[in-house]
Formats: structure tokens, sequence, C-alpha cells
């Protein structure tokens, strides 16, 4: 009998031995836990429908009862969502990775985070489902995903002088990645020399999908240049504040770049 059963996402999967999968899975009451799937290659009864990349399940797990650091055992698992979509289409794909390693990087093994997990769980179904371009999906992911851990910036006002934004007379504002805030040409002696030049349009529009209900997202129309110029922007500052490049990162550049 299982020790607990739960939804979760697949994160990644290592083969361990002829016969077993060590998987990390995403879920919704656990966070991210390590999990031990034996003989998962010739167990189709036990694990129903493929243990894919970014797919949805309803697992059962036991915890090991000879040794109890051991990993958790995967017991069975039915397919819930399978996003196939996602893995047909090399971009979506490598939007999905960048998600993915993001979250692993970030999160604790064994802590709760049922807000990542649905942000996670609605970010893959909109990019397998939804007509919505894959890099507004992206904008929308990494905004919600600061504000749900903690560090994001307020986009709205210069923390300096609290002057709000419609009230600052420059067209483009100087984003300090350092102290994560935006600050206006008054204040910007003594800012760090790492961030960039972001446009007020932009900044505005990034500000308003961190707010607006997820049910609404369909209706987001962002400009080619503020789609382009959010883009760098939170791909620069998520990694430089979680003090790390993301492999998976360079190749979704890569692929952009061929589109």
């Amino acid at each position: 009998m299982a020790d607990f059963e739960t939804d979760a996402i697949l994160l990644r999967r290592v083969e361990y031995g002829d016969h077993d999968l060590i998987i990390n899975f995403l879920t919704r009451d656990r966070g991210k836990i390590p999990v031990i799937a034996k003989n998962a290659k010739q167990s189709v009864k036990r694990f129903s429908g493929a243990l894919d990349l970014f797919s949805g399940h309803r697992i059962q797990c036991t915890f090991p009862k000879k040794n109890r650091d051991g990993l958790i055992i995967l017991t069975g698992s039915q397919l819930t969502q399978g996003f196939a979509n996602i893995r047909y289409d090399v971009l979506k794909t490598a939007y999905a990775c960048y998600w993915i390693e993001m979250l692993s990087h970030w999160l604790e093994d064994g802590k709760p985070q049922q807000d990542l997990f649905e942000l996670l769980h609605r970010a893959l179904f909109m990019l397998h489902n939804s007509g919505m371009q894959s890099r507004v999906i992206s904008l929308l992911f990494q905004i919600r995903f600061m504000s749900i851990s903690g560090f994001a910036p307020r986009l709205d006002v210069c923390e300096s002088c609290q002057r709000p934004l419609d009230s600052i007379g420059d067209g483009r504002i100087r984003f300090d990645f350092a102290e994560g805030r935006i600050i206006c040409s008054r204040c910007r002696q003594g800012a760090s020399r790492h961030g960039m030049q972001v446009s007020k349009g932009t900044l505005k529009q990034l500000s308003w999908i961190n707010t607006v209900d997820m049910d609404r997202t369909d209706r987001i129309k962002f400009a080619p240049f503020a789609i382009r110029e959010g883009q760098v922007l939170l791909e620069s500052f998520i990694p430089f504040h979680i003090g790390r490049e993301f492999k998976s990162l360079a190749f979704l550049r890569r692929i952009r770049k061929t589109r």
C-alpha cells in the first residue's frame, strides 16, 4: 500500500542500472522529490502511460522500510496529462526545459510549494494547448515565479525616491540587477554596473501581467519590441539573482535565433 499519493509533474529522469529509473517530480503536496521507479522499463501495469518529461501524473509512493535514508519508491503512476504538443516542438521544449531548470535549482527537496506547482502546471497547459506565443507565456511564467518566490522587483516605482513610473520623465529607466529595482535618472548615482535600460512601456506591461488573473492572460497583447526587451530583462535578472547560468537558457537562445 502506498504511503502517500499526490499529483506530480515529471522534471527529470535518469536511467539507473538495467531496469530502474531515478525520477525527479514536482508534486502538489510535497514539493520537489526524487524517487526510484524499480523495474520501470519493464512494468507497464504499475506505470501506466509514458514517464516522459513535462508529463503530469497521479503518483503513489512508499518510503523505504530498511534504509530510511534511501530514495522514496515509486509504486504506481497514472498519466493525467501528457502535454505531447510540447515535446513535438523544439522551441516549446526549450522553454519548458528552461522553466524546469529554474525551478529545480530554486526549490529545496521536500519543501511544499503548491503555488509554484500550480504555476508550472498552468504554464505547461498553456504551452501545450494555447494559441498564445510561447515567449509571452514565458514572460508570464518568469514574472509570476519571481513573485511567488519573493524576489519580484517593483516595476511601477523608483524605490529610491518613490516616484511612480508615470511621473518619471525618462523614456527609458535603469533596471539594477544587484538591487532588483528600477532607478530613475535622479537616483542613478551609486547604482551597480549590473543592469540595463528598459522602456517604460515594457515595464508597464510586465507589471500588468504580474497582477492580471491567469484566466485573462489570453487577452495579453504585447508589442514585439516589448516582448524582446522583457525577455532580455527577465532572462538576465533571474539567473543573476539565483547565481548561476542555465544550460537550457543557452539552448533556448540558440533555437530562437533560427525562428
